[in-house]
């Protein structure tokens, strides 16, 4: 099997000096060896999925949720090095101690997943709720990603995998506060991604958008999909081999994809209105 080696980093430290001869060393990560990978939100839907995808290849894996149980029965199901982490990321402290935990465990993925939206007139959802929404995805994403995305640097290697969603793409009338979030999400991958292309780095990030999948998202957020969703497997398939081969942008539907193209061709306001219909046809 032919593995793409990466150099780290060089030391020249031990240079020997002569005529002809100059020794250097270079630490190297091999791609497709072992890795370690972190995934929040890993219960469940997308994420659970993902460390399952990771484990068949391998990897290493800390999962972290909410739930004990949920969490102890996924690493009895497993293969291989699986620790668990309880914690609930909507507490920025907790996001904070996440990092601290996992600093020394030489993280070369990451995934976060962790999410949940919530449906209804911006003017009648609850605020707290919404607030925790923020918190976890936006706050608790971006403070991993940027702890983290140090290390990777310092390394000059890793993974950094973003769920987004195809919500991400335009405003969402009935769902405001969750599309808003996951267009930062989309918006600040996207820059990431470019100033690690300039600095030519080999750390990469990559942002998930899919469509509807089939997750517990719609009971959270007290909606029922119009169109069929794809299965919650085939999408963290689709996303780990595409994060593997440095896809910035990872939309696992054609569908998706067309929306996405012809989105583009109208105004705001008729988009809006179409989104609008879509969502109240969610309504449950």
């Amino acid at each position: 099997m032919l593995h793409k080696i990466t150099i780290i980093k060089n030391i020249s430290k031990n240079q020997v000096n002569s005529s002809k001869h100059t020794c250097f060393f270079a630490i190297i990560k091999i791609e497709g060896d072992n890795m370690k990978a972190l995934i929040t939100g890993a219960t469940s839907g997308i994420g659970l999925e993902i460390a399952k995808y990771l484990n068949s290849l391998g990897h290493d894996l800390i999962l972290v949720a909410r739930s004990r149980e949920k969490l102890e029965k996924i690493q009895e199901s497993l293969q291989g090095k699986v620790k668990i982490i309880v914690m609930d990321l909507s507490i920025e402290n907790n996001a904070k101690s996440l990092y601290v935990l996992c600093k020394k465990e030489n993280i070369d993925i990451l995934v976060n997943n962790a999410g949940f939206g919530t449906f209804g007139n911006f003017s009648e959802t609850d605020l707290i709720n919404e607030l925790n929404m923020i918190d976890l995805n936006i706050k608790a994403l971006h403070i991993l990603t940027k702890m983290f995305l140090r290390d990777m640097k310092k390394k000059d290697f890793g993974y950094i995998l973003n769920v987004s969603s195809s919500a991400a793409f335009q405003p969402g009338p009935l769902m405001a506060t969750y599309y808003a979030t996951k267009a930062y999400v989309l918006h600040l991958t996207e820059a990431i991604y470019y100033e690690l292309k300039k600095e030519k780095s080999n750390v990469k990030i990559s942002c998930l958008c899919p469509g509807p999948v089939d997750t517990n998202f719609n009971n959270v957020a007290g909606v029922k999909f119009s169109v069929k969703p794809l299965s919650s497997e085939y999408v963290a398939k689709y996303a780990v081999d595409k994060m593997f081969s440095k896809k910035l942008l990872i939309i696992p539907s054609f569908k998706m994809k067309c929306a996405r193209f012809f989105g583009r061709l109208i105004s705001d306001k008729k988009l809006m209105a179409i989104t609008y219909r879509i969502q109240k046809n969610k309504q449950k």
